[in-house]
């Protein structure tokens, strides 16, 4: 699969991309749209493709490959098409006294240029083929470095891309850790990245030597929490979080990595986890075909060491088959707040649960608070005044009151993290601003021009112009 670049062939690729957009020819918001059209078309000719790489990469049934990967693609498309030329149409603003006799400027929303995508491998055609949409809606041209853990997918986003659109406009490049460098080294005008805090780091340390923009859409350094209250409904908090967790087993930046429930309710609430775990994907999670597996040996053999650590605390689950990567969701119980397991991304089935009490509830908010930054939140109460105080203090991406994931499914508000979990945001109109500049134009007058701003400052002419300026400036 790998071309075998080279620094050199990856540079040709830019500057190809580089000498394409100085042509214009991505800045009519027609051709802008004819192109989204024509991605939109081909997402849907090769949806039985990407959803065969998936389960050969993931494990992926046909229904979840559909809901999570492909569906959502044609969805934030139709939302480019519908709003693209009211996001892209110039503002125009009132200059004020202060810019007599010009009246007004306007703000173009213009391409970064020459764009650079790195996608991840547990969402490989969503997070690759709908950031690139949004790139290509700002009017940018897009190369992108795809993950090399989900090769099948690589492999079919590569023969996709070059069927759909000329290499100087999109291209895919495969390869490792070392072309992802190679293409890192070069001066782009965006970066966007999703994947891990740590690789983020890297990312934005390369950015700098050419100060390019970057946006990172990032896990999360110590994961995503939920809180279940003990007036939460429980039954309704279990079935919404089994259906998160078996989601492609874990492996989703949103997903919840640990669980603090009310000590008091603890074991009623644990008791409704377990019946929905196997109500939803059976007893033996590791030999159902329909539970995704884990992305590779070494994500699985990570997975299993952790469990190996806490096998004593394991009430649910804790069994796997290496040969097909499956390992059961596996509930650990009780686990201390300080505890290692909940001060990391776990990126897998396992689910710690952390009791707490639940009169002391705002202190460990104050805990999760000290952390990193998650990019999710999810709390589960029924006091609504609690929950909105919440989800107005703390810091994180974005949540859910009495719901899991969903909220990046909603038409029109941003997606991504703050900090460890992220910088910028994405999906829909935010997706565009991402990858536009905002450029500040004011037309100026030859005719009835105002002394005001020059010199002389001092003496009466001083003292008019100072007037001037308090009546002005105010």
């Amino acid at each position: 699969m790998n071309a075998n670049y080279t620094e050199q062939i990856i540079s040709e690729i830019v500057a190809k991309q580089r000498k394409f957009f100085r042509t214009g020819t991505t800045l009519p918001i027609d051709w802008r749209i004819e192109q989204l059209k024509r991605l939109k078309a081909a997402v849907i000719a090769h949806a039985d493709e990407f959803t065969a790489a998936l389960a050969e990469d993931l494990g992926r049934s046909e229904v979840e490959a559909y809901l999570c990967d492909v569906g959502p693609i044609i969805v934030e498309i139709n939302e480019m098409l519908s709003g693209l030329r009211r996001w892209a149409r110039p503002e125009r603003h009132w200059n004020g006294w202060m810019c007599f006799p010009s009246l007004i400027t306007k703000v173009y929303k213009m391409p970064y240029g020459v764009s650079l995508v790195i996608s991840p491998f547990n969402f490989p055609i969503l997070l690759t083929i709908g950031v690139v949409a949004a790139a290509m809606s700002g009017g940018n041209t897009v190369v992108i470095k795809s993950s090399s853990k989900s090769a099948a997918c690589t492999a079919v986003l590569k023969r996709f891309f070059a069927e759909v659109f000329p290499p100087e406009y999109v291209t895919l490049i495969d390869g490792g850790h070392d072309v992802a460098d190679m293409c890192l080294a070069q001066r782009f005008d965006k970066i966007f990245y999703t994947g891990s805090p740590a690789v983020g780091k890297h990312v934005l340390a390369a950015a700098a030597d050419n100060l390019t923009p970057v946006a990172l859409e990032l896990g999360g350094e110590t994961g995503n929490w939920c809180v279940i209250r003990r007036d939460a409904d429980l039954r309704d908090a279990a079935r919404k979080i089994a259906f998160f967790k078996l989601t492609n087993a874990g492996q989703i930046c949103i997903n919840i990595n640990q669980i603090a429930v009310a000590e008091d309710v603890a074991d009623v609430f644990l008791e409704e986890l377990k019946k929905e775990f196997i109500r939803q994907i059976g007893e033996h999670a590791e030999n159902n075909p329909e539970y995704p597996k884990l992305i590779t040996e070494a994500a699985y053999d990570k997975c299993a060491r952790w469990a190996d650590q806490y096998r004593e605390r394991i009430i649910f689950g804790g069994v796997g088959v290496r040969e097909t990567r499956r390992y059961a969701p596996t509930i650990i119980y009780p686990v201390g707040i300080d505890e290692s397991i909940v001060q990391h991304e776990l990126f897998c089935p396992l689910l710690p649960i952390v009791p707490y009490k639940d009169s002391e509830v705002d202190a460990l908010m104050d805990v999760i608070a000290e952390r990193e930054h998650p990019l999710a939140m999810y709390v589960f109460t029924k006091d609504m005044r609690w929950a909105d105080r919440v989800m107005q203090t703390q810091q994180f991406g974005g949540g859910c009151i009495n719901e899991v994931c969903i909220h990046m499914m909603v038409k029109g508000v941003p997606f991504n993290g703050t900090g460890h979990s992220g910088m910028g945001a994405y999906h829909g109109e935010w997706g565009f601003r991402e990858f536009t500049h905002p450029q500040t134009v004011l037309k100026g007058s030859t005719h009835f021009n105002l002394p005001l701003r020059e010199h002389p400052y001092s003496g009466e002419t001083g003292k008019k112009k100072m007037r001037l300026l308090k009546l002005f400036e105010r």
